[in-house]
């Protein structure tokens, strides 16, 4: 059973950059897909970025394009979500996913692991 542990979430003003980090337990850490959602109070969870298991493919939402990055380093088990030049709908719980399957996705049925979550606050 694979265990994430997010890190990094707090609050920011608008401009403003934060990076999010994700620990995972999983020595196979190097074979999972991994990707970062997001969910506000009362809306449905959204797709914000995903990296492949070599981090040689990543996608992204079309409104943190440009200002948000993922990488990761399956060395240290862990992915990222640097976010730059914040706004305040950026303001979420952010999670952190793992997927077993090759394909990367960007909806959460095609990820089968996820984290507790991090608060992130953009303040105008």
């Amino acid at each position: 059973q694979l265990q994430l542990v997010e890190s990094g979430g707090g609050l920011v003003q608008a401009g403003g950059s934060l990076r999010l980090s994700c620990a995972a337990s999983s020595g196979a850490f190097d074979t999972y897909a991994m990707a970062w959602f997001r969910q506000t109070p009362g809306s449905e969870l959204e797709f914000v970025a995903t990296i492949s298991d070599r981090g040689d493919y990543t996608n992204y939402r079309n409104s943190v394009r440009g200002r948000f990055t993922i990488s990761r380093d399956n060395a240290k088990n862990t992915v990222y979500l640097q976010m730059n030049s914040l706004k305040p709908e950026d303001t979420a719980v952010y999670y952190c996913a793992a997927s077993n399957s090759l394909l990367v996705g960007t909806t959460e049925r095609a990820y089968d692991y996820w984290g507790q979550g991090t608060q992130v606050t953009v303040s105008s």
